[in-house]
């Protein structure tokens, strides 16, 4: 939790220079990367959590992964390194992108399917989405199986579950209840 506070907080920090200097985006392409390396990449994630590398050792291994990162966002390993906090850089990362997307009006709306979605039914679920949110939105199929079929819409903090396997478990709560 502490982790995530001090995160949001660098975050914040990152965006508002990034803002000022007109280098946003650029900045949130290098925290993509950094952040698809870390998530991908066992060793980095390793490495990075080791108390025992040295800062420094940290610093070079991130700068050789890492040759053309945005001045903003080696002034943020350099800060992250010094105050010893170069642990929650994923989280740094993650959470630049989230509060950039909120700073440009962006949201992601998450579709779970049994099937990955079609052009046609993705054109649909954007148009109910947009009818709930004043938002733009991206949406991020994630297919699930185990949903049997129809869907489960997720927006910000508000979920619809229209699934198969959602209705069958309330039908079967219905029967054994009387």
């Amino acid at each position: 939790m502490a982790g995530t506070r001090a995160a949001i907080r660098y975050a914040k920090a990152v965006l508002s220079l990034a803002l000022s200097e007109k280098k946003e985006d650029a900045v949130d392409k290098d925290m993509k990367a950094i952040a698809k390396a870390i998530a991908e990449s066992e060793d980095l994630r390793s490495m990075l959590g080791n108390a025992v590398v040295k800062s420094e050792t940290k610093k070079v291994a991130l700068l050789a992964v890492f040759p053309k990162l945005n001045s903003i966002t080696n002034g943020l390993l350099d800060v992250l390194i010094s105050n010893k906090r170069i642990d929650i850089l994923n989280d740094v990362t993650v959470k630049y992108s989230e509060l950039l997307d909120v700073h440009n009006g962006k949201e992601t709306a998450q579709v779970t399917t049994a099937v990955p979605l079609t052009k046609a039914l993705e054109t649909k679920v954007l148009a109910k989405v947009k009818e709930l949110t004043s938002k733009t939105v991206e949406l991020e199929n994630i297919v699930d199986e185990s949903i049997i079929g129809g869907f489960i819409l997720r927006v910000g903090d508000k979920q619809y579950d229209a699934s198969i396997a959602n209705n069958l478990n309330k039908l079967k709560r219905e029967f054994t209840l009387n």
